[in-house]
């Protein structure tokens, strides 16, 4: 059974009672009430740390009700305020310091979260779950070698920690050390331990142990869908809109975009020409796809319009297929997607892998395709392109690729959203 925080000094006991008083109007809901009664507190006991955390919880429900940062910021300012009292029990240190980290990074402020949970872990320096903290704080600013050290430390005092093993793990894989990642992400999702049940390590997990060619993958991806994690075994994304349509592969008279199926369609030789004429350039604008997807062999893409925002300076190097898209918003609005030439040469094989959302659909259209050697997977189901036909599928399904012809293969990428989003929902999700 858990311990109660002890969150009274001595002098603290003294005034039990008026504490009490202004937190049962907190827990009430009546937080302005509540607020009023911290402040007077504070200003009457300037040294009781209570009535300082009780303050700064206050604010933080209040900026809550008020949706205000600046009164968020308020809040932060005040816990930082209780932990620079004198005789502060320890519980209520960890408390304030923890809700401190936690609002800092709710307001984005990753660094300054960051020095909170350092001084934490000076603090305490044998409680792990701070240094756990603090490791994912390395994580949320990009910065995995510190992060790194962290879990190595952790796991040296406490090595069957699933936390850190899931976190040590998914760093590892980040760095393609894909069979050391294996055993601590798998040891870390079996430990059951608190903020391991995440889909990102099933996902990790899963992907490590197919690239390792192991079919276990799948048991990984099974318990990940029964946890409530994937919409199904086969359909791993993670930023989903619940309820949409899903199946792997899609008809245009399906999408409803069928006027932009037919613009491709038949202007396929112009969007053809336009990107072999950017690929013949000296230096070419193709960058290689650097999401870590291939196994081996090489694959360039040259982007017009990401996240929604098209590329003025890419556009100028093929104007007219520009022109021709720009009647097309369920593309070009398209937050979650990309409008890309993909040129994939002999050799070539992309991993198993999903999508990060299902709210989009994939169009390919054929532009240079070799006679044979070229396929793709979705889910259970292989296809192959053909010159100036498009191809629909979701790809939040698995899905793979081979390039095994004998010259490159050249497609045009085109996402949308997916048809049964609203206007609302296409106005306000956020980008991918």
């Amino acid at each position: 059974k858990k311990k109660k925080p002890k969150l009274l000094n001595k002098f603290d006991k003294t005034i039990k009672a008026e504490l009490d008083a202004a937190e049962k109007l907190r827990k009430k809901g009546k937080v302005e009430e509540a607020l009023r009664a911290f402040e007077a507190l504070v200003s009457q006991y300037p040294q009781s740390p209570r009535a300082r955390y009780g303050k700064a919880q206050s604010e933080d429900d209040l900026a809550e009700q008020m949706r205000s940062n600046e009164m968020l910021q308020k809040a932060i300012n005040t816990y930082d305020e209780v932990v620079s009292l004198p005789n502060v029990p320890s519980d209520l240190i960890k408390l304030s310091l923890k809700r401190e980290a936690d609002r800092q990074q709710f307001l984005g402020r990753m660094r300054g979260s960051l020095v909170t949970l350092q001084k934490l872990v000076q603090l305490f320096p044998s409680d792990t779950s701070f240094k756990n903290d603090l490791g994912v704080g390395y994580l949320l600013i990009g910065d995995n070698s510190n992060a790194k050290k962290v879990y190595e430390e952790v796991l040296s005092l406490a090595p069957n920690d699933g936390f850190a093993k899931v976190h040590y793990g998914f760093i590892l894989k980040a760095e393609n050390k894909i069979a050391e990642s294996i055993p601590y992400l798998k040891e870390g999702l079996e430990s059951g331990d608190p903020g391991t049940n995440d889909g990102r390590f099933y996902f990790h997990l899963g992907d490590a142990l197919q690239r390792m060619g192991d079919k276990e993958a799948y048991k990984w991806y099974e318990l990940g869908y029964q946890r409530g994690h994937f919409a199904s075994v086969w359909q791993r994304s993670l930023y989903n809109v619940k309820g949409l349509k899903a199946q792997p592969w899609w008809t245009a008279r399906e999408t409803g975009y069928t006027e932009l199926v037919k613009s491709l369609e038949k202007n396929w030789k112009l969007i053809r020409d336009e990107g072999l004429a950017v690929m013949d350039k000296k230096r070419s604008l193709f960058l290689p796809e650097d999401e870590n997807l291939r196994e081996k062999g090489d694959w360039s893409q040259f982007t017009l319009w990401q996240q929604g925002r098209k590329n003025e300076n890419a556009c100028k190097s093929v104007p007219k297929t520009c022109t021709l898209l720009e009647r097309f918003p369920e593309a070009t609005g398209c937050r979650r997607g990309q409008i890309k030439y993909s040129i994939m040469h002999p050799g070539t094989h992309v991993w198993p892998h999903t999508g990060p959302t299902n709210c989009r659909l994939r169009m390919h259209l054929g532009l240079v395709i070799p006679k044979e050697g070229c396929r793709i997977r979705c889910a259970q189901e292989n296809r192959t392109w053909e010159e100036g036909k498009v191809l629909i599928f979701d790809d939040s399904f698995e899905h793979e690729v081979w390039q095994d012809a004998e010259s490159y293969r050249l497609i045009f990428i085109v996402d949308v959203w997916h048809p049964e989003l609203t206007a609302q929902q296409r106005r306000t999700l956020p980008a991918i």
